[in-house]
């Protein structure tokens, strides 16, 4: 069971939208669990304020170092006293962090335990950051409100390659950018809709040739799409091929 843990001021938020469709499901068969933990629950200001005005001036205002703090370490104390010893990788959800992709998401699955943070205003005291954060990640070159849409990007990702979670254990290994491609197009009934027929070769029967089909589109649809992950991919196969020969 992998067990992820949300540390938020918008804890419904999360909550309604990770509690649905197949991580909704996952959640209810045991595969993993879904925490929602409010960061205002921790702060010792008798009002429940968790911000201030940031030193040196500037716009807006910044999620204080104490009641992130008291959040993570009790998260944390729970995690610890359940499994004997380890911490818990705690991520950062900030633009300013290293870019979230496929890889990334796949190595992330093997934890059993995950801590997410999402700051919200200017972010959060720096300070707090430098104790508790393991990782920063982004989701890309943008800015949104608060971190708890992209820490919902990041649980989907990485809780659909949790065993179990989807089922089709096919389905995992056979999307854009598990190989390194996008994944080729697909059909279902009809046959013909609008004039358009499904390729005859995914009505032959013969998988052999499905499956070349399908590895000729992905490369030609990584090709015109992005062809970052072409060139990428072209290098791989060419430095396996190399290898081959030896």
């Amino acid at each position: 069971m992998m067990n992820f843990h949300i540390l938020t001021l918008f804890p419904e938020m999360v909550l309604q939208g990770l509690n649905t469709s197949i991580i909704g499901r996952a959640v209810d068969k045991g595969y993993i669990s879904i925490e929602a933990v409010n960061i205002r629950d921790y702060t010792l200001d008798k009002h429940g304020k968790v911000d201030d005005y940031t030193y040196g001036g500037g716009a807006g205002m910044l999620m204080q170092a104490q009641p992130v703090y008291d959040a993570c370490m009790a998260v944390q104390d729970r995690i610890m006293a359940g499994n004997g010893a380890s911490k818990a990788r705690v991520i950062y959800v900030t633009p300013q962090g290293k870019t979230f992709h496929q890889e990334l998401a796949q190595e992330l699955a093997r934890e059993e335990e995950l801590i997410f943070l999402c700051g919200h205003y200017e972010g959060i005291d720096e300070r707090v950051l430098e104790e508790v954060v393991t990782d920063e990640i982004s989701i890309g070159d943008y800015v949104l409100t608060g971190g708890e849409l992209p820490a919902m990007v990041m649980i989907d990702a990485i809780a659909r390659l949790v065993p179990g979670v989807l089922h089709n254990t096919d389905s995992a290994v056979t999307e854009s950018f598990y190989d390194g491609l996008l994944e080729y197009p697909q059909y279902s009934r009809p046959e013909i809709w609008h004039d358009k027929r499904v390729p005859p070769v995914l009505l032959c029967g013969d998988h052999a040739k499905v499956d070349a089909w399908r590895l000729e589109q992905s490369v030609l649809r990584t090709k015109e799409r992005r062809p970052d992950l072409y060139e990428a991919y072209m290098d791989r196969m060419s430095r396996e091929t190399c290898r081959g020969r030896k």
